[in-house]
Order: structure tokens, then sequence, then C-alpha cells
């Protein structure tokens, strides 16, 4: 593993490498700032693979040619940011009552609107799990360095397969824009999930059934299959239903599907949080900063640690409670007004305060920032 080949990595580019390492096949998108580098990437690097790659007239259009890919078994990728994650919403919706595996890429930046196109930001975290109508239940993740660009789009990737669902990969511009040097992965370093299969003949075959984990098989067109894909709320085989307990059992799939496999999908990094007396909790590239201030506080005496969530949502309130249950107060840090913090609200103790750090003008929160707010609580 020495010998490993390294290559210096821009967080963009490491998200296409991560997209292409999971089998990424088809990339459908339109440019825009601050996440344009990874429609670049897959522009350059999927025709020499003999994969597909295609630029929509706009981010309706590239949502609506990504899922149509996905159902023909391709795995399925598209990169945006606010505003065009914002056009995406209502068919972020289609995919998610189609049961169909998709990858999304928002690189945030300040809004609401055009905004802040070139500045930071967090601000569509609450979006990522609310930003389409109805029930549903979704999955969003944060990576907080370009290595973790690059193994958390294949876990995305892993994600929406296994569960036959969206997911949305949370970057920043920071993250996105960053350069670091890490290591290639190897064939076979990382595991790669591919979708279930149907194993009974067509003519048994049900495109939404019931199954103990409640994710169903899922055939690409053409292999014989044939099921009906619709966005109205549908039965087993995926016909329109108005049936109240056919829609109660649909609805039910897609929210179980997700909370029961909360422990298999949420991923978190816990530092010195045994002894420690104040908490940060972050997520993307604010976890560096936190990271950093907890060192120095530690070198100065202080106990401090560090809670950094690599899985938004599901949000997991039973880890928070108990890594938090013994420590005086939880500090939440993010770069918007106020959106992670109340759940972590949800999930602490009574006897634990909670204070916040919210910046939200187009730059990062700073470790010389944290270690401040860590002055006003202790």
């Amino acid at each position: 593993m020495a010998n490993k080949k390294k290559k210096l990595y821009q967080g963009n580019g490491a998200c296409v490498e991560g997209a292409i390492y999971a089998g990424m096949s088809f990339y459908g998108g339109y440019p825009i700032t601050p996440s344009t580098e990874i429609a670049e990437g897959c522009a350059r690097e999927l025709p020499k693979l003999d994969r597909k790659f295609i630029q929509m007239e706009d981010e309706i259009g590239s949502i609506a040619a990504i899922i149509g890919a996905s159902v023909t078994g391709r795995k399925v990728l598209t990169g945006t940011s606010g505003p065009g994650y914002s056009l995406m919403s209502e068919l972020l919706g289609y995919a998610y009552i189609t049961e169909t595996p998709i990858v999304v890429i928002n690189v945030q930046r300040g809004g609401p609107s055009t905004g802040l196109p070139t500045k930071v930001s967090q601000s569509d975290t609450m979006q990522a799990r609310w930003g389409t109508h109805g029930d549903y239940n979704a999955i969003a993740i944060a990576p907080s360095t370009v290595g973790e660009c690059l193994t958390e789009t294949i876990r995305a990737f892993n994600l929406a397969e296994r569960f036959r669902t969206p997911v949305t990969v949370l970057l920043d511009e920071v993250m996105g824009h960053m350069r670091e040097i890490i290591s290639v992965p190897e064939k076979g370093e990382y595991e790669v999930f591919d979708r279930v299969k149907p194993t009974v003949p067509p003519e048994e075959f049900e495109a939404f059934a019931m199954t103990d984990n409640f994710v169903s098989p899922m055939p690409s067109y053409g292999e014989g299959y044939r099921y009906n894909v619709t966005g109205l709320t549908h039965d087993v085989h995926g016909f329109s239903t108005n049936r109240s307990d056919e829609a109660t059992q649909k609805l039910d799939k897609l929210r179980n599907k997700i909370d029961r496999f909360t422990d298999e999908i949420f991923k978190s990094r816990l530092e010195m949080v045994e002894d420690a007396d104040v908490v940060f909790i972050s997520y993307g590239t604010v976890s560096r900063a936190a990271l950093q201030a907890m060192q120095i506080a530690r070198q100065a005496g202080a106990k401090v640690g560090s809670i950094q969530l690599y899985t938004i949502w599901p949000f997991d309130y039973e880890m928070i409670k108990k890594a938090t249950k013994n420590c005086k107060t939880v500090i939440v840090a993010e770069m918007n007004m106020g959106q992670i913090c109340h759940e972590v609200q949800k999930a602490l103790d009574p006897s634990v305060k909670l204070a916040t750090l919210q910046k939200y003008d187009g730059e990062i929160i700073t470790p010389m920032e944290l270690l401040e707010k860590l002055e006003e609580v202790l």
C-alpha cells in the first residue's frame, strides 16, 4: 500500500473519479458554478471509457435524463448547485416514488436565488431532506476532504443502488475547489454495490413488491421484464392506485427502507468525546476547522471533542444523544442561519446546553472563530 499512486485532485474532480470507480456510466448535467468541473471531468473522461455524457438544456432536463438512464440499467450522476437543485426538486420526488437510483452532487453556494455564485455556503442542508413535496425519506452525505470526495461519492452510489433511492452528496464551494494530494484507489480496494436483479420469471415479477428489506429487485429495461413507471402512487406492479391500503403500503415502504437501516447508512467520526466538557458538531468543510480548534483547545488544557457528520440524512438522534450525554455544552457550527442545529437540539439530553456558530456571509468558518465561541461557553 505504501507504493500506491498519488495524485493532486480538486474536490469536484475527485467526485468524478469516485463516480467512475463506482461504475457510473451516464452523466446528464448542465454547468453551474461552483459544480462545473464535475461536468467538465465527466465530459472528458467518460467517452474514453465508452460511457455516456450529455449536456442538457437545463437542470430539469438533466435529472430527467439520468432517471431514464437509470431505469435502463445505468449508474447515473448529475452535478449542480443551489438554483439547479431547486429546479430538480420535482423530479427528485419522481425518483423517490419510482424508487430509481440516482446520485446528485450539490456543490453549495450562497443563496437564495442567484445569491453568491462563487462563495461558500451550507444552506441547502435542509433542502436535501425536505426539498420535494410529499412523504419520503432522504439520504444525504457530506465529505470534508478531497479524499473523502472520492470515497463518499463511491458510498453515495452504493447507497443509491442498495436502497433504490436518490442520494445527495453535499459539497460546498470550498470543498469543490480545494486541491489535495490523495491516494488513487486500486481496483477492488473499495466495495462497489450493484443493484439486485429479479430472479423470478417475468410473468411472476412485481416491480415494487414488498420484501424483507423493503427494497425490490430492479431489472433493466430490455431484459424481458415489463413494468409501469409512474409518478402516481402505485401498486406492486407500478400501476396507479387510489386504494388507501396500497397508498399507505407504498409510503411506508419508502420510509422503512431508510429508517430501518439508519445504522447501515449513518456514518460519523467521533474524536475525544469520552471526557469532553464541550463537543463541536459539524459537517463538510467546517469539520476541518472544528478538528483543528479541538486540537488547539486540548493543547491548552480544555476538554473538547468533535463529532463530524458524514451522513446528514437520515439523522441519527440516538448516536448524538449517547455521544454527548456526559458533556456540558454542544457547539453546532455551520455555514447557514441554523439548520442541523435544530436536529441536534432534539437529540440532546435536557442537561446538555446547545450553542451555535452560524456564518452565512460567503466566508468559511475558521478555527479561531470556533475557539472564540468556545471561550464564550466555558
